[in-house]
């Protein structure tokens, strides 16, 4: 971590929890985030997002979303926009989570321009990057993450940059168990953070939070965040647990 740039735990609570579930587990998330000195964010399901949005009302705890659409309205059948969200008190929205590109065909031209549709509403975008384990195996890793990189934030202003946050999920370490090693996960955010120097600038650069988002658990996150380009965590499972979850917020700390 860099004590320059903001540092981010962001649970990605995925498909899980009814209204009813999300309001009990953010009942004890929120007494763990309370004396945090970093940005907390839960990014729960549509349905769950009024209930969040009202139960940390005032807290340290940022709401945000895993998904929108590009258009501002329009005939997109079971779609949510950019300004929906932003009016309930959304503040924050996963775009191109590797199961979003793997399941539901996202491309990284509809990425970029969720990208652009959640910065004119005055959302924060998490964008996702990340390599399968056959790409990592055929050493086309940085190719790869370098072009998701430039088309992902192709429209996107060097003035804008500093509103985006980067999290890096190496497919292979999501949901397997398997975490990459705290230096192979900043190898990989460093190439990031070198690719938006190219784009952005490096001024511009130093000041992007790069998130790591494979695995990160109540075990490895203070090693992780260790590491001098990752500035927090995009987390997965361990965001349902609120023992653990706290115990990752303490680590970045």
């Amino acid at each position: 971590m860099n004590s320059n740039r903001k540092t981010i735990i962001a649970g990605n609570w995925k498909m899980n929890k009814t209204p009813k579930e999300a309001e009990a587990l953010l009942g004890e998330v929120l007494p763990k985030a309370a004396g945090a000195s970093c940005e907390v964010v839960v990014c729960v399901p549509y349905v769950d997002l009024p209930i969040a949005c009202g139960k940390t009302a005032g807290s340290k705890v940022s709401v945000g979303a895993q998904n929108l659409h590009f258009k501002a309205s329009g005939a997109y059948t079971g779609e949510i926009s950019a300004a929906m969200l932003q009016e309930i008190g959304v503040s924050y929205v996963v775009i191109g989570h590797s199961e979003r590109r793997e399941y539901f065909a996202e491309t990284d031209a509809t990425v970029s321009l969720k990208i652009g549709a959640a910065l004119a509403a005055g959302l924060t975008p998490i964008l996702c990057v990340g390599e399968s384990l056959e790409q990592r195996e055929q050493n086309i890793m940085p190719e790869h993450i370098r072009t998701q990189i430039k088309i992902d934030l192709s429209g996107v202003s060097a003035a804008d940059m500093g509103r985006v946050v980067v999290a890096y999920e190496p497919i292979w370490a999501i949901g397997t168990g398997k975490t990459a090693t705290s230096e192979q996960a900043q190898e990989v955010c460093k190439l990031i953070r070198d690719t938006l120097a190219e784009l952005f600038g490096a001024e511009t650069a130093e000041t992007v939070s790069i998130l790591y988002g494979g695995s990160m658990n109540a075990k490895n996150a203070a090693e992780l965040l260790a590491q001098p380009d990752i500035d927090g965590g995009l987390i997965g499972g361990a965001s349902l647990k609120a023992d653990d979850f706290g115990q990752i917020i303490a680590a970045a700390q």
